[in-house]
């Protein structure tokens, strides 16, 4: 199921599902749903076990084949990720508020079911100084998910979900969720 393609324009973009590991050794999983929408499971890292889903997002085209998005999370958290899939590699640079750094544990939920409790942090928690995280990483899957694939990122990750995505043994040939 592993994606073979030379990604030229944000029509190739769009729709592909990544799992990537930043040089730091952090595992992160990230899905371009739509134009402007990205959802994401965080596998290694300070927060680990944290997902998110229909995050709005800019995604730009910068040059053929190099693509840029940025956020900003209820956290706090700003984030920009420049992917060169043609070259297996990403580089990333995550922005995470002081508060974030300090009480990670605070985030590492699903995201969507306790924007309240990540905003109240915000504000009850120091933002500054931010922690700034800029990293290389290597691209380790890409997988065709299609636009607004709900089944994508669909449930909280688990000890050796990337190896089962990247095993086939996750998605049905139609980029399902394999029911367990």
């Amino acid at each position: 199921m592993e994606l073979k393609k030379n990604f030229k324009d944000l029509n190739d973009f769009i729709g592909t599902h990544f799992i990537y590991t930043y040089d730091n050794g952090w595992e992160y999983e990230w899905y371009a749903k739509n134009e402007n929408t990205v959802d994401y499971r965080i596998h290694g890292g300070m927060v680990a076990g944290r997902w998110v889903t229909d995050q709005k997002a800019d995604i730009v085209k910068l040059t053929d084949g190099v693509f840029k998005i940025t956020w900003t999370e209820p956290t706090g958290t700003d984030v920009a990720l420049d992917f060169m899939p043609n070259e297996g590699k990403l580089h990333g640079v995550i922005f995470f508020p002081k508060w974030v750094h300090e009480h990670p544990e605070i985030t590492v939920c699903h995201q969507n079911e306790h924007i309240d409790l990540m905003e109240e942090s915000r504000v009850k928690y120091e933002t500054y100084p931010k922690y700034i995280v800029p990293e290389f990483a290597k691209i380790t899957y890409m997988g065709d998910a299609g636009k607004d694939n709900d089944d994508v990122i669909c449930e909280a990750p688990y000890k050796g979900m990337t190896d089962d995505i990247r095993n086939g043994k996750y998605y049905t040939k139609d980029y399902k969720r394999i029911k367990r």
